[in-house]
């Protein structure tokens, strides 16, 4: 139905949240139609809601997302049904963004898993502390998020080394007892096979170096497929970009021109403008490609150099020729040496839109890489019948090394990010600014358990029943320092349930107090013990989330001390731990030996449910869901630190949500609610803040279930802390948040005007006239059946009534001096 003569037309743009839906849930309409967008990410209606238009394909039966048939229309057509039929006055027309595909789509998402440290690592670069007046600190701080990231893509490769070249090609295919019985390694070793070409430990290496070669070329595969699919999606267009200027001709002519936002190219905006209303802060495309060239190439110099120091250390014991090993290991200094000026040089672009392209780094540095990688091969494959392996690699050290360069820059990270929350604190931040630092530390453990994991599964599987590095065995085993790490293991997790125990014993001591308050909040009718316990626990272990950042910071406190303990362990002694507690006490080196067993089967056994994991998922489409809401909370900020982490699912979302806003306001000059649940309200203030300021004047937010302020903005107070969010209320026309108390992920966002009182869950405490059966506790679910929803709605519509109301121009004096005022009360007016 048409809207009324002078009426103005009224939009309702839904955004789900974690772990994905489907239109017809959405919209709670099992006949949908897909108006916009593709397979991966696109715009429903019901199809009583889709405009007349020519060639519509008929609506299907509650159809899954990525089988709802486009609908192909006129655009103009599609604007003019800007009520749905029957609908109330203020009941307008309701439209889906369904985007879960962006994150669990095809079965190559699974792949993703092994890329957890990756993501984690990008999480920490965004959790920067608010500072004032310190650029130099802020480009420290991201300078040394991506030193980290390159670490722990050595980290990784280093360990495919391990499996590949030391345990394999050097230790097994060397040692009789290990080669013998193994068909696939025969060819490979001189006691099976004396006198064969490949028999040579230098051979040998240069072969097994192509397993670690292969896994580079998929993360570069893997990084170069996303970027292209997600870092090249650019913002709205300005009228001043010549790149656009065919776009804006036509824009003229049809009306798009009022949606184009003021900031040409090149220019750059105020600095005190918020970080994600930046222009260029969803367009990553420079630096995404030079991280990934130089994590590209660092991970082919470390294939390199564990195959090149091995080669020229065995001519130097048996006074070969040694210039050109020398030359080689030279070069891996040089080269490493440019790999990380690329990575610290620069960090991103977001006051503009940067089209620039460093195409002599991104095509030059893995292209020498790869040359120098394939002249390491070619000296390796020399004759040297002379050569033999035993023990380790000679490149045993790296993984001590790396382990000290990890935690000395996870402490620089901390110092850092202390002088950084010094200089504008705020005491709703995570951790006191910590949180940056501690994830970080996390990132690296997590790397450290599943490298480590891998190859004390490897050795085991290789040696037998006996322990590699022991005497009994006839492998030397992996590096001693992941014995070490893997001996440590145990006691964390001890602690780890100390702390759960001790959160256990709190939520239930909350939730008995909470009882008292349950019963207050439904005067009038008769309570029962099990029902107030049932809504008191809930409230209580909702309560858990804002205790985070404690257990965080216990725990990454725990992870340094004794990554410390067991990195000094295996520097001064050595030895595994069972052979360096020998001749200390019974009950000590009993201890020793427990942990090491108890940590080495641990650290394998969390690798092999790690890959269990990801072959599950890779077949299993229910299974990759589950993956994808992971990845729909730690893949929203771009990549910044990692190229390899997986790809930022925002930086489609959000030109998406943009466009869609701007072109409809400036065409239609109609009403449009904005309404975003759960992670669906963190992509709705992006968008937000990313429209020109006439068309940010003419929306309204509509936030539940949402971690704006309880996870974002004390997490990222950077980009989300109490200055920005107060600033995004000023932008927009208005904004109402709606929370529970038992939401465990969604609370206020502590704006003034701006927070509903918090929402009775269950709606009535038990049976009643019009509820027979005792309603349910919805938590973080379903906020539209509380009658507030619609009520939020029809508020935020009628104030938005008055036709082509005055765009809002940011006020930044006047957001900064409201700064972080704690809000809470009635809707917003």
């Amino acid at each position: 139905m048409q809207s009324a003569p002078g009426e103005q037309p009224a939009l309702e743009l839904l955004v789900h949240g974690v772990g994905g839906t489907t239109p017809a849930e959405m919209l709670d309409d099992p006949h949908t139609v897909r108006v916009a967008g593709d397979d991966t990410a696109a715009l429903y209606r019901r199809a009583k809601d889709a405009p007349p238009a020519r060639e519509t394909p008929p609506a299907r039966e509650t159809p899954p997302a990525r089988e709802t048939p486009p609908a192909r229309e006129d655009e103009r057509a599609r604007e003019d049904a800007p009520k749905a039929a029957g609908s109330g006055e203020d009941a307008p027309v309701q439209e889906a963004y369904v985007w879960c595909d962006l994150t669990s789509g095809d079965a190559s998402r699974a792949l993703w898993l092994l890329l957890l440290p990756f993501m984690i690592v990008n999480l920490a670069h965004w959790m920067r502390p608010r500072a004032l007046r310190r650029p130099r600190l802020v480009r420290l701080y991201g300078a040394l998020v991506r030193l980290i990231g390159l670490s722990l893509t050595v980290l990784l490769v280093a360990a495919a080394c391990e499996v590949a070249l030391d345990l394999t090609a050097w230790q097994c295919a060397g040692t009789a007892a290990c080669a013998e019985g193994r068909a696939w390694l025969g060819f490979l070793s001189p006691h099976t096979s004396p006198g064969d070409w490949w028999t040579q430990p230098g051979r040998r290496l240069a072969l097994a170096a192509l397993v670690p070669a292969a896994l580079v070329l998929l993360l570069w595969f893997l990084a170069h497929k996303t970027w292209s699919a997600y870092e090249n999606q650019r913002p709205l267009p300005t009228t001043d970009d010549p790149d656009h200027a065919e776009h804006d001709n036509d824009s003229a002519r049809t009306g798009h021109a009022a949606a184009a936002t003021p900031t040409a190219r090149g220019a750059k905006v105020p600095r005190d403008t918020p970080a994600l209303a930046r222009p260029g802060f969803w367009y990553g495309r420079r630096i995404v490609a030079r991280l990934r060239a130089a994590h590209t190439a660092a991970a082919l110099l470390t294939i390199a150099a564990g195959v090149g120091t091995a080669v020229t250390a065995q001519d130097a014991a048996h006074d070969g020729p040694v210039l050109a090993g020398r030359l080689l290991c030279a070069l891996y200094v040089a080269l490493g040496a440019v790999v990380l000026a690329a990575v610290c040089r620069r960090g991103r672009s977001e006051r503009r839109v940067d089209l620039a392209f460093d195409r002599l780094t991104v095509r030059a540095l893995p292209l020498a890489a790869l040359a120098l990688l394939l002249a390491t091969l070619g000296y390796a494959l020399a004759d040297r019948p002379a050569d033999r392996s035993a023990g380790t690699l000679p490149g045993d050290a790296l993984f001590r090394v790396l382990t000290l360069t990890q935690g000395l820059l996870v402490l620089a990270l901390a110092v850092v990010a202390a002088l950084l929350h010094r200089s504008a604190p705020d005491s709703r931040t995570a951790l006191s600014g910590y949180g940056g630092p501690a994830t970080a530390l996390l990132a690296c453990a997590l790397g450290g358990v599943l490298t480590g994991g891998l190859a004390q599964r490897v050795a085991d599987w290789l040696d037998g029943p006996a322990t590699p590095g022991e005497g009994a065995s006839p492998l030397a085993g992996p590096p001693v320092l992941l014995s070490w790490q893997a001996a440590v293991l145990p006691p964390m997790l001890l602690l780890l349930l100390l702390l759960a125990a001790r959160l256990g014993i709190a939520t239930w001591r909350r939730a008995r107090a909470e009882a008292a308050r349950v019963d207050a909040d439904y005067p009038g009718v008769r309570h029962d013990e099990a029902r107030t316990r049932a809504i008191a626990l809930t409230r209580a272990a909702a309560a858990l989330t804002d205790r985070a950042p404690a257990l965080l910071g216990l725990g990454a406190a725990g992870t340094l001390l004794l990554g410390a303990a067991a990195l000094v362990g295996a520097w001064t002694s050595g030895e595994v731990p069972g052979e360096a507690t020998s001749g200390l006490p019974a009950a000590v080196h009993g201890l020793a030996q427990t942990c090491q067993a108890l940590g080495s089967w641990l650290t394998g056994l969390a690798a092999l449910l790690f890959l269990a994991f990801g072959r599950r998922a890779y077949r299993d489409p229910h299974a990759r869901r589950t993956i994808g809401i992971l990845w729909d909370v730690g893949t929203f900020w771009p990549r910044a630190a990692h190229p390899f982490a997986p790809p930022c699912y925002a930086e489609r979302a959000v030109p998406d949500l943009t466009w869609r806003m701007a072109t409809w306001t400036a065409r239609t000059g109609g009403r449009l609610v904005l309404s975003g649940h759960s992670q669906g309200s963190v992509l709705a203030a992006a968008a937000a803040w990313q429209l020109p300021p006439r068309a940010r004047g003419r929306i309204a937010l509509l936030t539940y279930g949402s971690p704006l302020e309880r996870l974002y903005g004390r997490w990222f107070p950077a980009h989300f802390g109490p200055t920005a969010l107060a600033g995004l209320r000023t932008d927009v026309a208005q904004w109402t948040n709606l929370y529970r108390a038992t939401d465990p992920i969604g609370g206020p966002v502590r704006v003034p005007d701006v927070d509903h009182t918090p929402l009775h869950d269950p709606l009535v405490y038990g049976r009643t006239p019009d509820e027979p059966l005792p309603p349910p506790i919805h938590g973080h679910g379903d906020y539209p059946c509380d009658p507030a929803f619609a009520e939020a709605r029809t508020a935020l519509l009628q104030r938005l009534r008055p036709t082509g109301p005055v765009p809002r121009q940011p006020d930044r004096t006047r957001t900064q001096a409201e700064g972080a005022k704690p809000g809470g009360g009635a809707a917003g007016t």
